[in-house]
């Protein structure tokens, strides 16, 4: 009987150790799976990227940039603005990647340098004539938005509001986002902006300071920074012609104010510069897109 006792004892032992050596190589397992699939989220690129350009862009390079350092953390990017007439410059003579704008090409190089670029049209993008929540301003037609910038009409009583002085605020002369203004509501006459009258800011974000600063003053800027509170505690967007400048009045072109967002390179996009290109319009970035009120190019009913 304790012979056969013992025999169970050592049996049990046994099939213990096999048992925990199994479970053992099943956890080892596990673990490389797991191991696996959190690497598989990064990718083997590097390099560095350097973007210049559209002031207008410049909210969705920055989100963008954050969440692809996150797949990609052996790639380093550097974004800043300065103008779509700076980076069509910058990226034509090599010292930038890519080079933003709210133009085409086309519009603002001659034919034979703006070939040597190639167009990566990642976004539309919405613009807006803002002006001081104040003066109770809703509508503003073009015609009076010409008249506001030519100097003809210089006072808001002129146009339904309170009798107070109106403040210019433009942009300067290599500006995407000023060029799509005198595109869309100036009717392309360049004539009509007075640069003589008010001031002038160099980018979409010192539009908005300064904005901030004076409640007769009006301008134009990219939709994007009107996402925040603080802007839209302070600032109104105007209907233009009636119309506002909803996702929905922009992507069937009943809203005129807005222009393609792109990325130009020079050449064929490769390397680290083409995956963080095709990142921006892909599924991991649009939550970006759409939280600054960009529109991805599929979902524009117009072209």
């Amino acid at each position: 009987m304790k012979k056969r006792t013992l025999k169970f004892m050592v049996s049990a032992l046994v099939l213990t150790m096999i048992g925990g050596a199994m479970v053992g190589c099943g956890n080892s397992s596990n673990q490389a799976q797991n191991n696996q699939s959190q690497t598989s989220d990064k990718t083997d690129v590097s390099g560095s990227i350097t973007i210049s350009g559209s002031s207008a862009l410049l909210p969705l390079m920055e989100q963008t940039v954050e969440k692809f350092n996150d797949k990609n953390p052996n790639v380093e990017v550097s974004a800043q603005a300065g103008g779509s007439g700076t980076g069509l410059t910058q990226v034509l003579d090599g010292t930038v990647n890519i080079g933003n704008s709210d133009i085409f090409a086309e519009e603002k190089l001659d034919a034979d340098k703006a070939k040597e670029l190639v167009d990566h049209k990642v976004v539309a993008q919405g613009f807006g004539v803002a002006v001081s929540k104040s003066l109770g301003i809703d509508n503003l037609t073009s015609a009076q938005i010409q008249d506001i910038f030519s100097g003809k009409v210089t006072n808001w009583k002129q146009v339904g509001g309170p009798d107070k002085e109106i403040l210019l605020i433009h942009r300067t002369a290599g500006s995407g986002t000023r060029a799509t203004f005198e595109k869309t509501i100036l009717g392309g006459n360049k004539e009509l902006e007075k640069d003589s009258l008010g001031v002038t800011q160099d980018s979409n974000g010192a539009v908005l300071s300064a904005m901030k600063q004076n409640d007769g003053a009006i301008s134009y800027l990219g939709l994007a920074y009107m996402q925040t509170k603080e802007a839209q505690d302070a600032l109104k967007l105007v209907k233009i012609d009636g119309v506002s400048s909803d996702k929905a009045n922009i992507t069937d072109g009943s809203y005129k104010f807005w222009s393609w967002g792109h990325m130009y390179t020079k050449g064929e996009a490769t390397g680290a510069t083409k995956s963080f290109i095709d990142f921006v319009t892909s599924s991991d970035n649009s939550d970006s897109i759409n939280n600054l009120g960009f529109i991805s190019g599929s979902e524009m009913k117009v072209k």
